[in-house]
């Protein structure tokens, strides 16, 4: 039996939904610099032509950069030739076996297969990949060839993304994660993307990131133009 009190409940809830998907149509209409999105403070080259990068900082252990995988992945699935979308795997102490793990996917170009998987890993079956011994129990409920995957992993050219990441992260002031770069230039993030509008949901945070994406990525490629 519905109650009146529930009846207002409901009806509560459905209108302050309304009154944040209003909110965020109209934030992401315009979006302001210092606000929704910043411009670093030194623009980092780019090498993809006409399509504008979009590069996400991530890590693993991330429940943010987890919650956001999948509305990530299919928001840039959906740009077709618009954009090239990069992953950047951050660096912070105790997490090298993560990163690692991440970049050796990355240069057998198996990323877009197992990212949700090393994910799965981590938050739903404990497997905390925080040591080789447990990125390998990872690789065996794979069908990625254990040989293959570790010498990868051990790979001088994942021990040179190892000594260059702090670095990099500095370059495009990474301070927190996840976070978006749009054109080597443009900063954004899911919280950043409701900037003032007071307590939200992480779901409405990542909704309300993907206008703020759409729009930085249109103008980019607006100012890519004009610049020709």
């Amino acid at each position: 039996m519905i109650t009146k009190r529930k009846l207002l409940k409901a009806v509560l809830v459905m209108t302050l939904g309304l009154g944040f998907a209003m909110s965020v149509q109209a934030q992401a209409a315009q979006p302001e610099q210092g606000k929704e999105y910043k411009n670093l403070r030194q623009p980092q080259p780019t090498d993809t032509g006409k399509k504008i990068e979009v590069i996400e900082f991530f890590a693993y252990y991330c429940p943010h950069c987890y919650a956001l995988e999948p509305i990530l992945s299919e928001w840039a699935k959906k740009q077709g030739d618009r954009i090239v979308f990069k992953r950047y795997h951050v660096l912070n102490p105790g997490i090298e076996s993560q990163f690692k793990l991440f970049n050796a996917l990355d240069s057998l170009g198996k990323v877009e297969e197992y990212q949700s998987k090393a994910f799965d890993a981590y938050h739903q079956q404990r497997n905390r990949l925080m040591t080789d011994e447990q990125v390998a129990e990872f690789v065996s409920k794979t069908k990625l060839d254990k040989t293959t995957f570790f010498s990868a992993y051990n790979s001088f050219t994942v021990k040179m993304k190892l000594n260059r990441v702090q670095r990099m992260m500095a370059d495009y002031e990474i301070e927190s994660w996840p976070t978006i770069i749009v054109d080597g230039r443009l900063m954004t993030s899911p919280s950043m993307s409701v900037a003032g509008k007071g307590r939200v949901t992480e779901q409405q945070q990542n909704e309300a990131l993907l206008p703020v994406l759409d729009w930085l990525v249109a103008k980019a490629q607006k100012e890519k133009s004009a610049a020709k």
